[in-house]
């Protein structure tokens, strides 16, 4: 069943707030996970998907934001891509620090309003894809930002893939990620390490230790 009007969805579910751990943002959020993912599900007449990630500030994401937006040097003048974008909380800190373009890509078939909703919140310009990315190559970007994308192992292998090659081509990778279960245990190195407020319905605390990496240039040994 087609969306009528995500945008209409996502004002009425969620509402503006501050993103704790990048306070210079604010997003469209929702505040509880269960209420939001079941009208998603009624939305979509689709039972089974997977959570709402559009509608929630994750660890890994807010991590990559206050990286972005205490060393601004990482997107100044530099085309971004914010993959697996969820809300497009990188897409925006990258914006504010300078980048000269942001696209966000998500396959989430919300993504795309709430993007542009929380470009305009913010006063940046957001580029957005539904395409699914990985089916080719990384696009011509100078940085690839990827928050919270290790959760699951097949996708948590082709994620990897994907990121190497374009690291390979000279492309500044960034992720974030607070150690899920699927996070390489080698091949990053540690660029910074924050504890980011988030909710136990999201997460397993309310406070997740989240790290920022980068793709390692050292051989593996």
């Amino acid at each position: 069943m087609p969306i009528t009007d995500a945008a209409a969805f996502i004002r009425e579910n969620t509402r503006i707030q501050t993103v704790p751990h990048a306070p210079e943002v604010s997003l469209w959020l929702a505040d509880e996970v269960t209420p939001i993912w079941r009208l998603t599900e009624e939305e979509l007449g689709d039972m089974g998907l997977p959570p709402p990630f559009w509608a929630f500030a994750w660890a890994g994401g807010q991590g990559l934001a206050r990286w972005l937006l205490d060393h601004p040097h990482e997107a100044a003048g530099r085309r971004v891509l914010d993959f697996a974008a969820g809300s497009g909380l990188v897409g925006v800190a990258a914006m504010k620090a300078g980048a000269i373009s942001a696209l966000c890509a998500d396959i989430d078939p919300f993504c795309g309003a709430a993007v542009a909703m929380n470009a305009e919140l913010n006063g940046v310009a957001l580029g957005f894809t539904d395409a699914d990315l990985l089916e080719a190559p990384a696009p011509d970007v100078d940085l690839i930002c990827a928050g919270d994308v290790f959760y699951e192992g097949p996708m948590a292998e082709r994620v990897l893939a994907w990121l190497t090659e374009a690291h390979g081509r000279g492309v500044r990778v960034l992720v974030g990620d607070p150690i899920r279960t699927y996070f390489p245990k080698s091949g990053f190195d540690l660029l910074a390490e924050y504890e980011v407020p988030t909710t136990r319905e999201l997460e397993d605390s309310a406070v997740k230790r989240t790290r920022v990496w980068t793709l390692s240039d050292a051989p593996e040994v």
